[in-house]
């Protein structure tokens, strides 16, 4: 009797224990993209004038990366490389690619009218996203703000490549206005209360640049960033229940300079009058170009900060990991004053060195994690590490095994404090701007440019001691030099896309 009893009571006991580990909850995990925003320009990596109270909070309550890079110095090849885990060597996408032989859609008019011309070149349908994996295993799956990877009536559209729920813009071109007249919900366009301008639209003739009122087209009812923050507090409200995987894709501070009046009144107190933008064929004028620029990335962290709140009201914020970064540096474009802010710092500012280019300005990018009662608070790290380990890191997270076919090494370990895998090199090439490759190995970065020219030759830099990358010292070690040739030529893989091809590498 006394053995059926003690039986029994552990088949209780072992019948307990597995519903623990069933019951046992996956950590939520928010991946918090800003657009366009330079290494220099939050407050833990330098930033004095722009306040970022919540995103270096982040960092005090989890761990800082100083040597954490993008996948591509432009939006849609990096977001490729993180969602997918693949450098741009292997990548189906490896530059911003409008699919222009549909038509002009470059019209902001034409391309509200029919979604045909909206979007750029969809992704395959066979794609292996880190969506598909989070979604396979579980997660709900969402991406907010701008997916950049597939037009609508796509089969590169979100909802088709693992993600659960979609809100924001489809198009990188549309989101060259932060009052559009349109938003996509899943594959629903969603009409917004403002009036459609175009962003190659310029000042009235007669109009007084010094005048607020002579900009009054330019802000208008719904803020774009607003509506996709609405729904992002809403997907965690909707989801906080069950194991949710966030792709937090903003378009701040990406121009045109558009922000709330209140946030640009903060700065003009702040930094007090200045001379207006007057804008160019991309990008609307502005009266007051540094504060507005400011007030976006004040916006963008005060909607970061948002998020914890929610996290921490609900009761999920102690199970919830969430990473930021950007999507590459900042640019030099549309009235963005980077000198004044030193965006880039410490590395090299403007046009050749930031957003579009393959040094450090371009591609070197803040990276922050936070995770309760796993990342060390107020810890720093050195690891060297890129977009496509995202993919592997984030699977790790999630306890899931990431495709075998990428080029990402996870770093979980680092964010536990444990032993890391180092990469043997990074590995970067971008079909656009002459064309360029790039390659870390340890303190070193090789960069070819002007590929297109016919130019081979490898810049050579110590990040060391020149992390502004001025000067070449490619011919005092030539062994280093051939180890990066040969990284560039035996990572280069010919795209399948004609517009990405290299054919001074070989290809056909």
């Amino acid at each position: 009797m006394k053995k059926i009893v003690i039986l029994i009571l552990c088949s209780f006991t072992l019948l307990n224990c597995s519903t623990e580990k069933k019951t046992e909850r996956a950590p939520n995990i928010i991946y918090f993209l800003a657009d366009d925003l330079g290494y220099g320009e939050v407050g833990v990596y330098g930033q004095t004038i722009i306040k970022t109270p919540n995103i270096d909070a982040l960092a005090n309550n989890g761990m800082m990366f100083t040597q954490h890079y993008s996948g591509a110095p432009v939006c849609a090849p990096a977001r490729y490389v993180f969602l997918t885990g693949k450098h741009t060597g292997h990548a189906f996408i490896r530059g911003n690619d409008e699919w222009s032989e549909r038509g002009d859609v470059w019209d902001y008019e034409k391309a509200f009218l029919d979604p045909g011309l909206e979007g750029q070149r969809p992704i395959p349908e066979n794609t292996v996203t880190l969506g598909d994996q989070l979604k396979k295993a579980g997660y709900k799956t969402s991406i907010l703000g701008k997916w950049g990877l597939g037009a609508p009536k796509t089969d590169g559209i979100p909802n088709l490549q693992g993600f659960d729920f979609f809100y924001g813009y489809n198009c990188q071109r549309q989101a060259h206005n932060l009052y559009p007249a349109h938003l996509w919900e899943n594959t629903d366009k969603v009409l917004l209360n403002n009036e459609l301008v175009a962003p190659r639209t310029k000042l009235d003739s007669l109009a007084d640049p010094y005048n607020d009122e002579s900009y009054s087209k330019f802000n208008q009812e719904e803020y774009a960033p607003q509506k996709i923050q609405q729904k992002a507090l809403s997907f965690i409200e909707k989801n906080k229940d069950d194991p949710f995987f966030m792709y937090y894709a903003s378009p701040l501070p990406h121009l045109p300079l558009q922000a709330p009046k209140e946030y640009v009144d903060r700065y003009r107190k702040i930094l007090g009058d200045e001379e207006p933008y007057i804008g160019d064929d991309s990008y609307f004028p502005n009266r007051y170009p540094r504060a507005t620029y400011a007030a976006m990335i004040s916006y963008l962290d005060d909607q970061l900060g948002e998020i914890v709140e929610l996290l921490k009201e609900k009761g999920i914020y102690e199970n919830t990991i969430i990473i930021f970064s950007s999507d590459n540096g900042p640019t030099y474009l549309g009235g963005v004053d980077f000198e004044y802010f030193e965006s880039s710092k410490p590395f090299s500012n403007g046009y050749g060195r930031t957003k579009g280019f393959v040094y450090e300005g371009g591609i070197r990018i803040p990276l922050i994690a936070s995770w309760p009662n796993h990342i060390k608070p107020g810890t720093k790290s050195n690891h060297i590490s890129a977009f496509y380990d995202l993919m592997p890191t984030i699977c790790d997270i999630a306890g899931i095994a990431p495709p075998s076919n990428i080029d990402g090494v996870s770093f979980k370990p680092t964010l536990l404090d444990q032993n890391q895998k180092e990469h043997e090199f990074l590995y970067w090439e971008f079909p656009s701007y002459n064309g360029q490759q790039a390659v870390r190995i340890g303190k070193w970065k090789g960069i070819r440019k002007n590929i297109f020219d016919g130019n081979l030759a490898v810049e050579l830099y110590d990040l060391e001691l020149d992390p502004t990358e001025k000067t070449d010292v490619s011919s005092q070690y030539p062994e280093i030099v051939e180890e990066v040739k040969k990284i560039m030529l035996d990572e280069h893989e010919p795209a399948e896309n004609e517009k990405f091809k290299f054919k001074e590498l070989g290809d056909l």
